[in-house]
């Protein structure tokens, strides 16, 4: 849910109008309404440039992750990887258009660190690829969006950290 539905939602569960206050964070979700949808536009067009330039990263930090006996050795394995890896970049994108972390926490932080402790995969190594998925979106963007957009990722990595 976007800033606008969370805050006329609750204003109206109270029966009342939106505050002064809730007004001006309507009034500046609007302002960068621009900024959001240039960031998202970025994000998708660039998937697959920056899962591969991610995931890259990643095996150079990680050697041992694609070598004999790790998570991601293996045609298949590396495949669930990459597809994970896209699949955590477009709830970014989502939060980035919602201005908001909640989609990404609704849609796709609610029992993850269970998930990939029952799957074998290490959560720090999860938690790695995320920061590698940072770095190459950012490297994509003006300093200011990726100003704007780092909080997004941020927000995944401290949750499963």
């Amino acid at each position: 849910m976007s800033v606008v539905s969370q805050l006329i939602l609750q204003a109206d569960d109270e029966l009342r109008y939106p505050s002064t206050g809730e007004l001006k964070s309507i009034k500046e979700f609007l302002q960068t309404g621009e900024q959001r949808m240039r960031i998202a536009a970025t994000l998708a067009e660039n998937e697959k440039k920056i899962v591969q330039q991610a995931s890259k990263q990643l095996w150079q930090k990680r050697p041992d992750f694609i070598a004999p006996g790790g998570n991601a050795y293996g045609e298949r394995q590396r495949a669930l990887c990459l597809r994970d890896y896209g699949w955590y970049l477009r709830l970014i994108t989502y939060g980035v258009l919602a201005g908001d972390k909640e989609p990404i926490e609704k849609i796709g932080l609610i029992g993850v660190r269970e998930m990939y402790n029952s799957l074998g995969v290490p959560v720090p190594g999860m938690v790695e690829s995320i920061r590698c998925l940072k770095t190459a979106a950012l490297d994509l963007m003006s300093a200011e969006d990726a100003a704007e957009a780092a909080p997004y990722f941020d927000y995944i990595i401290q949750s499963m950290s």
